[in-house]
């Protein structure tokens, strides 16, 4: 066992006033860390969306009938409250292992030598989107599974998702001025191909309000819309979005783009056959379950995959400034 590091009175006193200062001055991460620390609240982004769907998939929307305790006598799930419980209590519970990754990437891009502000500043805007949808999932239950509100929360996810991947992307590059990569005309197609997908992942959520998963066991209000008619349009917009990232793939390719924005819309294109076929295939077979809930990891995959896109358009390389104190053989790697 070490020796027992000699806290002084001031350094508790500085530790409780800024423990971020506190610890940056004392620990140096490498560039590998950051990178993994921001990773880690990707992922858990991606684990909140799927296990969301679990708890709307097994009935359990209500499995705590109140917020922010789980009944009006106990913070926790009880045992009367079966399976449905256990269901709602730990998707509540990893709320709190998705803020220990967004703090841990906080903390990572703040004790970073040099000190990069912006990256902090995108674990932040992570940290109070996670509190705000906190509080919309609370008073999703408080007024029984509302689909609107339940379309605004997985919404907000989405975007908690997509500050999630730019923070991301962004330990991988440098502080200085993007440089495009691409063409104006090409960026105008990527544009187009961001905006069909968003509006893509918000009939999704439409679809979901007016279709038979209501997310509880008992009569839940559901969106006053032909649930047949929503789910033609959402096709229609997938296959748009498919034949844009088709469209993007063919003219990087033509121009001789770089790999990076030639290999993300490759990447992106798989994707989107797959979460094709699943959706074709769940709606084909009365959506079961299982499919659904692939359907919404592959929803998230797919917008990841967007975001990526968008972002190789430009690169911003390293100047000398912005090369940390400790590095990692892997710099240069994606």
């Amino acid at each position: 066992m070490g020796p027992v590091p000699n806290v002084t009175r001031t350094d508790a006193v500085q530790a409780l006033r800024n423990p971020l200062r506190f610890i940056a001055e004392r620990w140096t991460p490498t560039q590998r860390t950051v990178r993994r620390a921001a990773l880690s609240a990707v992922l858990m982004t991606v684990v909140i969306v799927v296990t969301g769907g679990a708890v709307r998939l097994t009935g359990s929307g209500l499995g705590c009938p109140t917020w922010p305790k789980c009944t009006d006598q106990s913070l926790t799930t009880t045992s009367e409250m079966g399976f449905h419980g256990v269901i709602e209590f730990g998707n509540r519970m990893l709320t709190y292992v998705l803020c220990a990754a967004v703090g841990w990437a906080i903390i990572a891009a703040r004790s970073q030598k040099p000190w990069r502000r912006s990256l902090t500043r995108l674990g932040w805007v992570q940290f109070w989107i996670v509190m705000g949808n906190a509080v919309l999932g609370g008073i999703v239950v408080l007024v029984g599974l509302n689909p609107y509100t339940v379309a605004a929360h997985f919404i907000l996810t989405t975007a908690l998702l997509t500050v999630a991947v730019l923070m991301w992307q962004r330990t991988r590059e440098g502080d200085t001025e993007p440089r495009p990569l691409v063409g104006t005309s090409i960026k105008q197609l990527v544009w187009f191909l961001v905006v069909a997908s968003a509006l893509l992942i918000a009939v999704g959520t439409v679809v979901t309000g007016a279709g038979p998963h209501a997310g509880d066991s008992s009569d839940v209000h559901r969106m006053p819309l032909d649930w047949e008619m929503v789910a033609k349009g959402h096709a229609v917009l997938a296959w748009i979005v498919v034949t844009l990232t088709f469209a993007l793939w063919f003219v990087l390719k033509a121009v001789d783009a770089p790999k990076g924005p030639l290999h993300r819309t490759r990447d992106l294109f798989l994707i989107l056959l797959a979460q094709g076929v699943i959706g074709y295939v769940q709606y084909f077979t009365d959506l079961p379950e299982v499919l659904v809930g692939l359907h919404m990891l592959g929803s998230a995959l797919v917008w990841i995959g967007v975001v990526r896109v968008a972002l190789s358009l430009r690169e911003r390389p390293h100047s000398a400034a912005d090369i940390p104190a400790q590095t990692d053989p892997e710099l240069s790697t994606v």
